[in-house]
């Protein structure tokens, strides 16, 4: 099972991520939700995924950068739920939607419930 999250599982190109929020779908689990969009099969990656944490609704910049580091790491252990169940190659977002700090098992927890509801929600379409 591939754990890793680095350079190239990154979404990091702007025009994707443009393209993201103008044609991608959503899911919501409070605090999190998940955009996302199918994407050409890249053959370095299945998976390239942003996280953001909103200025606006975390006022310190500590506490956004503590945020996005526990939102990768939930990721980071939990992709598989993604990566075993769906075939293709998906761009995704993770956007925290919620004002109060929170804890990484919280999160976890979030997060499994969030991959389940996509998986859940493509497997239908």
């Amino acid at each position: 099972m591939d754990e890793r999250f680095g350079k190239q599982d990154k979404l990091k190109s702007e025009r994707l991520i443009e393209k993201l929020f103008v044609e991608g779908k959503s899911v919501k689990k409070f605090p999190l939700k998940l955009v996302y969009l199918p994407i050409k099969a890249s053959e370095d990656s299945q998976l390239k995924t942003g996280i953001s944490v909103p200025k606006k609704l975390v006022k310190t910049a500590p506490n956004r950068n503590r945020i996005k580091r526990l939102m990768r790491e939930a990721f980071r252990k939990n992709k598989y739920l993604v990566t075993n169940n769906i075939p293709g190659s998906y761009a995704f977002m993770f956007i925290y939607i919620s004002r109060d700090k929170t804890d990484y098992e919280s999160l976890n927890r979030t997060m499994i419930k969030l991959l389940q509801t996509f998986v859940e929600k493509e497997k239908q379409d």
